[in-house]
């Protein structure tokens, strides 16, 4: 790899990491051209990285960017919880609500630390998922688990009360115990390695209609936030665009500090960073400015009155300093057929998702394309994630985050050491029980604009899916179209017509009540239908571009090995018997501990070029 510029000397695209003498802060010139086996790799396009999958940064930038990744995730994961908590009959309860945001922060952070150390093992944060979110809504909204009427005034509501605590809780159990159970299937699927298989069949067609009925159904509840104060929920969305869009080019000088130059000024793209988080803080600023002035009102039953920050500011003097989520928090999870069958839906999902995001996430830390069982041993993690969240009581499971699979573009840094320091963040913030109350005290008009803005992105992204199948195509264009509306239409009908539906059997109606108001199952398992059964070719179906998307150059068994295999010797110094390499989820080994010994010895001794003629000499027996 041979530098024909400084920039690309450097190797440094993000002028965060860039001074002024175009050096870098904590690295010397010639780490970026080397390969990707030594450091300084290539991320999409082949813009230069700063550092890549394997490298590890100073503690000072992990640590930095480690905050940063969970400050990107936030809008996300603090979003579910107050989405989730009026089905709960919460609205009102912020302490609890400050609660639900401590947990999912705390068991997002473990969950990072185990996909990250053992699961597919690339720099992805992981977190609560809106695909888990639909579903959930559906099952609570069935007659038996609808909020008691007196739940909804505020001068009847008493928090602290055994009465309301029943009230909350028994629908918390209900959904933990679906989470639980459905989590069961997530990592069968992943470490039995059904996942490839299942991927045959799904393509874009099927992809693109369930990821946009993950939020089109969610309009209702953004609406609804938003309209306490139409001009305070778009003035929030006017900040968000404008960072995010107009601004995402313009550098912030900031100063920094670097031995042999001292403090000095260094530009920073905080505004492509923080879009979200700037958004959020100014509106609350600004919210904070008009309720100190009284311009907006102070009648409970004036429009506007929830746009003030003292409405829900009670909560951070109540919240205690300290407070550590523990597994059964809320009680012992109850299990019912209807709500299991709908996370379902939600799962399978959640996985079709994250698969794609594996993709995305290694093009852009400087790894080759995952092998298949790193995929699957994803897929399993991501169960087992699924299962605490479950067990601790989030209301939600946890996916592949790809907002910060995007962040690894911007940042230019895609080591696993930031994600690692960005999952002991959250997992601070989680005990931190000030942190949590003071996110759901963020005024409730202020969240209806960040909510506008989240779900026209998630919607924008499932339609993005059809940029590989040939929308020229009446065939096509037939399958979206009827499967998206047909997501919204028959849970609409369903909804109200509920009594049409009963088949006597209670555990039954539940499970076809759920189902069919669940707009991301409507519509997927039509669009999977459809694709499957409708003649159309490879091509026409955007199943060739799908798969020629996902698929990377051949790179050496030694980098595969390096990037993708378990940790700390597991399954090379550590349980390396003869049937591990048969277990989908493991790497596949060389067969005889003598070629073993050989490979480690060349990839010790040998240089890149070295590395790479020996591969192609076993390449037959290191195919993975």
């Amino acid at each position: 790899m041979t530098p024909s510029s400084d920039k690309e000397l450097n190797g440094l695209d993000n002028p965060s990491f860039v001074g002024e003498d175009r050096s870098h802060y904590c690295s010397s010139l010639d780490r970026a051209a080397r390969g990707p086996e030594e450091g300084g790799g290539t991320g999409q396009g082949g813009s230069k990285l700063a550092y890549t999958i394997t490298d590890v940064p100073p503690w000072y930038l992990c640590i930095l960017l480690g905050i940063q990744h969970f400050l990107t995730a936030m809008g996300g994961l603090v979003a579910i919880p107050l989405i989730l908590s009026k089905e709960l009959c919460l609205q009102h309860d912020l302490l609890t609500q400050s609660h639900l945001i401590s947990t999912i922060f705390f068991v997002s952070g473990i969950c990072t630390l185990l996909q990250v150390l053992f699961g597919v093992r690339l720099p992805i944060i992981q977190g609560g998922t809106f695909a888990f979110l639909t579903p959930t809504l559906a099952m609570l909204s069935l007659p038996k688990w609808k909020c008691p009427a007196w739940t909804q005034n505020t001068t009847l509501v008493n928090a602290s009360s055994p009465e309301f605590i029943e009230v909350w809780q028994t629908r918390m159990r209900e959904v933990q115990g679906a989470i639980i159970v459905a989590s069961c299937f997530q990592i069968f699927i992943g470490f039995s390695g059904l996942i490839g298989f299942l991927m045959r069949f799904i393509g874009p067609l099927t992809i693109a209609p369930t990821i946009t009925l993950v939020a089109l159904p969610l309009f209702d509840s953004a609406g609804d936030e938003a309209g306490q104060h139409w001009g305070i929920a778009f003035m929030t969305i006017s900040f968000i665009v404008l960072f995010s869009q107009y601004l995402k080019d313009v550098p912030v000088p900031l100063p920094s500090y670097q031995r042999g130059k001292k403090c000095h000024f260094s530009p920073v793209y905080l505004f492509q960073i923080f879009p979200v988080l700037l958004g959020l803080s100014l509106s609350w600023l600004l919210c904070y400015v008009l309720t100190v002035t009284d311009v907006l009102p102070a009648d409970p039953t004036a429009y506007g009155h929830l746009a003030r920050t003292d409405t829900r500011g009670d909560v951070l003097s109540q919240a205690p300093w300290f407070r550590l989520p523990y597994p059964g928090q809320w009680g012992v999870p109850t299990i019912s057929l209807a709500g299991i069958f709908g996370i379902l839906a939600g799962v399978i999902s959640s996985m079709l998702e994250s698969v794609g995001d594996y993709y995305a996430c290694a093009r852009l830390s400087g790894a080759p394309p995952p092998p298949k069982h790193a995929i699957s041993r994803g897929i399993g993690v991501e169960g087992i994630g699924c299962l605490l969240a479950g067990a601790w009581g989030t209301g939600n499971g946890t996916t592949s985050y790809s907002e910060n699979v995007g962040a690894l573009g911007i940042t230019k840094v895609g080591s696993r050491m930031v994600i690692i320091a960005g999952a002991c963040a959250m997992l601070l913030s989680g005990i931190f029980g000030k942190v949590g109350a003071m996110l759901a005290s963020i005024p409730t008009p202020v969240i209806g604009g960040m909510f506008l803005v989240m779900f026209g992105v998630i919607t924008a992204v499932g339609i993005s899916n059809l940029q590989y199948t040939d929308m020229n195509s009446s065939r096509n264009i037939f399958i979206f179209g009827f499967s998206v509306f047909a997501g919204l239409t028959v849970p609409n009908w369903a909804s109200k017509n509920s009594t049409l539906l009963e088949t006597g059997i209670i555990q039954l109606d539940q499970v076809i009540q759920v189902l069919l108001t669940t707009g991301m199952f409507v519509g997927g398992l039509l669009g999977f239908i459809l694709d499957n059964t409708i003649p159309g070719t490879q091509e026409e179906r955007g199943l060739l571009a799908w798969k020629n998307s996902h698929k990377g150059e051949a790179d050496n068994s030694q980098l595969l090995s390096k990037v993708y295999d378990l940790p700390f010797g597991i399954g090379t110094k550590y349980c390396a018997v003869s049937w591990f390499r048969y277990l989908p989820a493991c790497p596949k080994r060389l067969p005889g501990s003598k070629r073993m010994d050989e490979l480690k010895a060349a990839s010790q001794e040998s240089s890149v070029k070295a590395s790479s003629e020996r591969d192609s000499e076993v390449g037959a027996d290191t195919r993975i």
